[in-house]
């Protein structure tokens, strides 16, 4: 008898994890998630958290005017190649219309 694997429900869709791209093309993916959502959340990581700031209020003052946002941030703990623990920022800003 096969396994079956359960089917992943996509908990991530309104997500929009930012990171080395052109602002603009996480802009555009904030407004395509806008599209099929109320809330989107935009998340970053170390030198991407001004590049998130930059998305958010790109979103807020030219496109989704109404739209208001909240902001959680945080610190994670990873391992670089060596083996070190670095303590790295951690931005999680909630859009919703």
């Amino acid at each position: 008898m096969t396994e079956t694997k359960p089917i992943r429900a996509k908990a991530d869709d309104n997500v929009v994890f930012v990171g080395k791209k052109p602002t603009m093309s996480y802009v555009l993916a904030v407004l395509t998630q806008f599209d099929n959502n109320k809330e989107v959340h935009v998340k970053a990581r170390g030198r991407s958290i001004s590049t998130a700031v930059d998305v958010v209020e790109a979103v807020k003052n030219k496109f989704v005017r109404d739209a208001k946002s909240q902001v959680a941030i945080g610190t994670e703990q990873v391992e670089d190649e060596t083996g070190r623990k670095l303590n790295v920022s951690t931005i999680d800003i909630t859009l919703t219309k």
